[in-house]
């Protein structure tokens, strides 16, 4: 198809299609003359994960290329794809938070621990901050609290890894842009199931 075929398929003007060819972010299609070239399905669906990153997801320029690669090039163990999807997924985070308190660094350990979780430095440091954050502006995390989201995140993440495929390809796709395009998902639920437990169920607010 033309790159104005793909246009129509894809609801993404050619404009903007032009864009993620400069950039790097659409492989470029096959050649039929010198300002020409047809494109295929695997254009289709490139061109609507990189409108959903940089829509739904929020992300950077920087930071799709990083998802980009990952998914391009997977590695082959669960542990490795893992990895590398944990990765791509904190691309955006360039600049470095300030370090957490001691209290709050405490908490995020201890809670590591009593759960078995892995310690990755980049998350937990992170946590840590975010409780920091909530402390300082009056809405503190109490440890009641902090558990039932770490059980909500339990049970989330088993959901995420039940739908994880086998073929490495496709368990990356489904990982990193899995998680970064139902992040929001979650946080909406979670505001409907707010009203719901607040007793304004059936009520528009």
């Amino acid at each position: 198809m033309r790159v104005s075929a793909l246009a129509e398929r894809t609801g993404v003007p050619v404009a903007t299609i032009k864009y993620y060819l400069r950039e790097g972010l659409l492989p470029p299609g096959v050649p039929t003359s010198r300002t020409q070239a047809v494109y295929d399905e695997s254009h289709v669906e490139r061109v609507r994960l990189v409108r959903a990153l940089t829509g739904s997801a929020g992300l950077s320029l920087a930071a799709v290329h990083e998802v980009l690669a990952a998914l391009d090039d997977p590695p082959s163990s669960r542990h490795g794809l893992l990895g590398a999807a944990q990765r791509a997924l904190v691309a955006d985070e360039a600049q470095q938070e300030p370090p957490a308190g001691v209290a709050a660094r405490r908490r995020v350990d201890e809670l590591v621990a009593a759960r078995g979780w892995c310690d990755d430095p980049v998350l937990t440091d992170r946590l840590a901050a975010q409780l920091d954050d909530a402390e300082k502006a009056g809405v503190p995390v109490s440890p009641e609290h902090l558990t039932v989201l770490a059980q909500a995140a339990e049970q989330v993440a088993r959901g995420d890894l039940a739908t994880v495929p086998e073929v490495p390809a496709d368990a990356m796709r489904q990982v990193v842009a899995g998680t970064l395009l139902t992040d929001p998902v979650l946080l909406t639920l979670r505001r409907l199931a707010q009203q719901w437990a607040s007793g304004g169920a059936g009520e528009v607010r």
